[in-house]
């Protein structure tokens, strides 16, 4: 049984206990991006960069794939870092154009193609590639943000945590597009986005289990 003599000193106790160190959001930054190179780089290092990167970067339609990720992990980074807080409340209605371009991108492109060969540019020839490398470049940085967004105060963890899977799992896309010559929007579009999607839904269940008080 508990005496008030119990409780008193288990309050001494912890108030003795130095204070945790608080959450430094940029290097906590930082450090994602130091996971993410090291991540890109080991994959861009067996893959290599495409040849033709700056000439196919002067394609809107081949730049795009590059530009379209980065504008949202440029947005949900923040994002994900500033929900680290309690009563956060980031604007996530700003994630939604960019999806909508890589939509619209998506459409044009289909618009445009014969119905026959609609199948063979979305399955390109390297979707089970792309999703793997893209899975691969993010795992590193993902571990690295939880275990960082862990010394946070996060109210709404699942959520912390897709925001972080989603910046991360943009990002990598866009690094993988450095290799990547499969330059059509039907192929992008879908095997980014899944690849994208799959990084958002590990670091929601990542969130939901790690980032809980």
């Amino acid at each position: 049984m508990t005496t008030p003599q119990d409780t008193d000193a288990f309050i001494a106790d912890l108030a003795a206990r130095p204070a945790p160190e608080p959450l430094d959001l940029s290097r906590a930054a930082g450090w994602i991006g130091v996971a993410l190179a090291m991540g890109l780089g080991g994959i861009l290092a067996i893959l290599g960069i495409r040849a033709d990167l700056g000439a196919a970067l002067q394609e809107p339609v081949t730049l795009a794939k590059n530009i379209v990720p980065l504008l949202l992990a440029g947005l949900a980074l923040p994002f994900a870092l500033s929900t680290s807080r309690p009563a956060a409340t980031p604007p996530l209605w700003m994630l939604i154009p960019p999806a909508l371009v890589a939509v619209a991108l998506f459409v044009m492109q289909l618009s445009n193609t014969q119905p026959a060969a609609i199948g063979t540019e979305i399955m390109g020839q390297t979707a089970a590639a792309c999703l793997v490398s893209i899975t691969a470049i993010s795992a590193l940085p993902l571990i690295a943000g939880i275990r960082l967004l862990r010394k946070g105060a996060t109210t709404r963890p699942t959520r912390t945590g897709a925001l972080l899977g989603l910046a991360i799992g943009g990002l990598a896309a866009a690094g993988y597009a450095l290799h990547c010559d499969e330059d059509s929007p039907l192929f992008y579009v879908t095997w980014y986005g899944l690849a994208i999607f799959i990084a958002t839904g590990i670091g929601a269940f990542a969130g939901h289990r790690y980032l809980r008080w």
